[in-house]
């Protein structure tokens, strides 16, 4: 099963949409987006490779910690692409990058920085075994602790485990809290 890994890992994002504020203060979820201004956004409205000006690409085949088996492509259509107003990550069996697995990670490092903020995020996710689609946010400086993760800290918005079906799950990591020292916090929908 080792080998379903990241098969079939496909998701559609409808908009990915951020509003700053220069606010410190806590809005309730029922309260929308009044008071908030939008600094950041991208409603996938064309066709075509993702917006360069939004999105670069994380690549390479070691990895990242997690044992995942496939190569992350770099402006590939076929695993990165924006179509009929969704973006559309898709890995693939396909033998490139010398692994039997191809996928797409996009990043918005250095690309737009908030420090205060409201995240609204509409996904399509695939499920079964082998599947993690995730959204997370990382810091796009290492300027705390060992210059890198989990010092800087990380905020899992979302991470459907294909282990784990019908779950999603939602986490911080901290030098303090993190799963590899088993001190992970997370919450469960």
């Amino acid at each position: 099963m080792r080998a379903l890994y990241v098969f079939s890992t496909l998701i559609f994002v409808a908009a990915c949409t951020f509003f700053g504020s220069n606010k410190q203060t806590t809005m309730s979820h029922n309260q929308g987006a009044v008071g908030w201004r939008l600094v950041w956004s991208d409603e996938f409205d064309h066709r075509g490779l993702p917006d360069s000006s939004k999105w670069g690409y994380d690549v390479g085949g070691h990895g990242w910690g997690n044992k995942e088996l496939q190569y992350y492509t770099e402006r590939r259509k076929e695993n990165a692409r924006v179509e009929d107003g969704h973006l559309i990550i898709e890995a693939r069996r396909d033998n490139s990058g010398g692994h039997e697995y191809t996928s797409a990670r996009l990043v918005s490092k250095g690309k737009g920085d908030w420090t205060y903020g409201r995240f609204e995020v509409s996904a399509k996710l695939p499920s079964g075994r082998g599947t993690w689609p995730a959204i997370w946010m990382l810091p796009s400086l290492k300027s705390y602790g060992n210059f890198g993760w989990p010092d800087n800290g990380e905020i899992d918005i979302m991470e459907h485990v294909g282990f784990d079906p019908d779950v999603v799950h939602g986490s911080a990591h901290t030098k303090a809290y993190y799963h590899s020292i088993g001190t992970q916090k997370d919450w469960k929908d």
